[in-house]
């Protein structure tokens, strides 16, 4: 996701529509305000405000985004599964 402003996407139209095509989204901005967003059409349902103000501020570079979660990129736990919190704070203290 990216934002522009209303000049520069005016400026640069059609490679703007190219990445749109290649399913990037683009928020358009006037005077720092998102106003507009294009997308591919249908691509997804309606953004909440909580989505836009976090995609704004991937744009703007404040926030990077994670990956999609992936089991693949946890580490197992050491511990086995049948250890509680109360038996691990035992073991800290040396309580029997």
């Amino acid at each position: 996701m990216k934002a522009v402003a209303v000049k520069e996407l005016k400026n640069r139209l059609s490679s703007y529509l190219r990445e749109v095509r290649a399913g990037e989204v683009v928020l358009v901005t006037d005077r720092g305000r998102v106003v507009a967003e294009l997308r591919q059409p249908g691509s997804s349902t309606p953004l909440t405000a909580h989505d836009r103000a976090l995609e704004l501020l991937c744009a703007e570079g404040v926030l990077v985004a994670g990956l999609p979660q992936d089991a693949r990129a946890y580490r197992s736990s050491p511990l086995p599964a049948a250890v509680t919190s109360s038996d691990m704070l035992d073991d800290e203290r040396g309580d029997p």
